[in-house]
């Protein structure tokens, strides 16, 4: 079970920390100096823009996906008995779930902007992809809470797995045995995810109380329906701002005086709040970074385009119409070389169309 849904507040309570309940209220808060220790809880949804489907949605969800692995139930390719049984199910899946294959997202990115600028305090994500760390986040910044891809052991005797040959092993289809690098037990190896049977890895747990010493968290990406991960905004002292950035609101995120909800895609929430900060030009070069060299030299127009329309999802109507003004006015003035009366005309008969 997640965290018990509460009553949001009361819009007339006023906050008690931020100046208002807003993206600009958390924004001044933090260019005023307060929030330099942030805690960052995610889930799913930050890494659902960058392909990789999330667990439980009905039609899109990884667990709807599954069929052709012929499994006995969904969830059955994350667990350890049966992992034990037959390993070759959750190979084939991590073929196509292995890092590499993804690029990170804006969200993801955010958080290396508040690692860059020191204010991160510690990263605890649910996911399983490695995003954060492919997005520069350092490591030991990082709590991943169900574990992650990033290293690998021995079912059996535990002892760790060659990253570079499990990488290797996983593209081949092949099943990992402890022993195929000279170690002697020949259990099965798998890269050091949480499976169901299993428990969560030490660090969280050494870790779990950490969100009590925040001055600011950000929650986004997840539903909270998962143990004991969904009991981390609990441990944010009354006060401390929390911002959740997804698309419903979830837990008890919304009934603090100063809790802010940004609803909607996570990509759109940190670009909103970045803006917000005078970091938005940051945040867009951190993510072009991400890009592969094919991204970056092979597809040319092609990938600045989506990277644009990515970038810009959030902007009104109004300026989107106001640029296809100004372009439809370009491309008429040189390719039919209109004078400047003619011109004028141009311009004046889009902009009456647009009030009307």
């Amino acid at each position: 079970m997640g965290q018990e849904a509460s009553s949001p507040i009361d819009e007339s309570v006023p906050p008690r920390t931020l100046e208002s309940r807003t993206i600009d209220g958390v924004a001044k808060y933090i260019k005023a100096g307060k929030a330099k220790r942030i805690v960052v809880m995610s889930g799913a949804g930050i890494s659902t823009s960058a392909g990789i489907p999330d667990f439980r949605s009905p039609d899109t969800g990884l667990y709807a996906n599954l069929a052709r692995l012929n499994l006995p139930y969904a969830e059955a390719v994350f667990d350890i008995s049966f992992f034990q049984r037959d390993p070759v199910p959750f190979y084939t899946l991590a073929k196509d779930l292995y890092p590499g294959r993804y690029r990170p997202t804006l969200a993801h990115s955010f958080i290396r902007l508040l690692s860059d600028k020191q204010l991160l305090l510690k990263a605890f994500t649910q996911n399983i992809d490695c995003l954060e760390r492919e997005a520069g986040v350092p490591g030991d910044a990082i709590v991943e809470a169900h574990g992650s891809f990033a290293t690998s052991s021995c079912t059996r005797c535990k002892a760790p797995f060659p990253s570079d040959r499990m990488r290797e092993l996983v593209a081949a289809g092949t099943v990992a045995r402890c022993g195929a690098d000279g170690a002697a037990c020949g259990g099965l190896v798998k890269p050091d995810i949480v499976f169901f049977g299993e428990a969560l890895p030490d660090a969280f747990f050494r870790n779990r109380a950490l969100p009590q010493a925040a001055d600011l968290a950000i929650v986004m990406g997840t539903s909270l329906t998962v143990q004991p991960f969904a009991s981390l905004p609990s441990f944010v002292p009354d006060g401390v701002p929390r911002v959740l950035i997804n698309k419903e609101r979830v837990g008890d995120l919304g009934c603090r005086a100063d809790d802010v909800l940004v609803l909607g895609e996570a990509d759109e929430g940190v670009r909103k709040l970045a803006d917000a900060c005078g970091w938005g030009e940051e945040l867009r070069r951190l993510w072009e970074a991400t890009a592969s060299k094919e991204e970056r030299e092979g597809k040319g127009e092609a990938s600045r385009d989506l990277e644009d329309k990515v970038l810009e999802k959030e902007k009104s109507r109004d300026e989107l119409l106001e640029e296809e003004v100004e372009k439809l006015t370009r491309d008429v003035d040189e390719t039919l070389k209109l004078g400047e009366t003619t011109r004028d005309w141009a311009r004046g008969g889009l902009d009456k169309e647009e009030k009307e």
